[in-house]
């Protein structure tokens, strides 16, 4: 599988670093269960340059738009950079081209509301951070903006709530690629029990 996981300035860190580990565990699963073969996972970005993320963490990419592979999944990560990447016709018509003949096309957080914008997520069911659900849905683009929930699947659009919630549906969405067996191992490689240490105030 090529799994394109897309950057940009202003891209919450964790949103795509999350589930980075849990694509790239997978392999590292491959490797000591002795499978022969491996998922591609790599960074996209408009020009290929380095991105300064939203907490200052500075990325560079695998590949720009023009060069990067054909993608079997997508990952669009939220943070603040998505208000601007909305009005983007080079980040809108690269994720309608690539998504066409995706698999899966997920977002993390406010990247729901770029998923939206260039077309895939239009009109589906879809969740973002709490914090942004009003602006997400006085956008419009959605059929339904879920809370509540950690990840949202509509056909082959998967969109998660804010930060964390990344990873829990990058870790659904291995099981539904790869199936349960490697899903349960990479949670166990990953030691992924959390018990934070402070009450989750809804």
């Amino acid at each position: 599988m090529n799994i394109a996981i897309v950057i940009f300035d202003g891209a919450e860190e964790l949103d795509f670093v999350g589930p980075w580990e849990v694509f790239t565990m997978v392999n590292a699963t491959f490797k000591i269960k002795k499978i022969d073969k491996a998922d591609q996972v790599y960074f996209v970005s408009e020009t290929g340059g380095q991105i300064t993320c939203a907490k200052g963490m500075r990325v560079l990419p695998d590949h720009s738009f023009a060069t990067a592979p054909t993608a079997d999944v997508i990952l669009i990560p939220g943070g603040q950079g998505t208000r601007r990447e909305v009005q983007n016709p080079a980040m809108l018509n690269w994720i309608a081209a690539q998504a066409a003949t995706s698999k899966w096309v997920t977002s993390v957080c406010t990247g729901s509301m770029v998923l939206a914008a260039a077309g895939p997520a239009r009109g589906k069911r879809i969740t973002t951070h709490w914090g942004a659900v009003e602006e997400v849905r006085k956008r419009g683009d959605a059929a339904e903006v879920v809370t509540g929930q950690r990840w949202v699947v509509d056909g082959n659009v998967v969109t998660s709530a804010g930060v964390s919630a990344g990873i829990d549906m990058a870790l659904w969405l291995v099981g539904q690629i790869h199936g349960s067996d490697i899903g349960a191992v990479v949670v166990k490689f990953m030691e992924y029990d959390p018990k934070p240490p402070f009450p989750f105030a809804r």
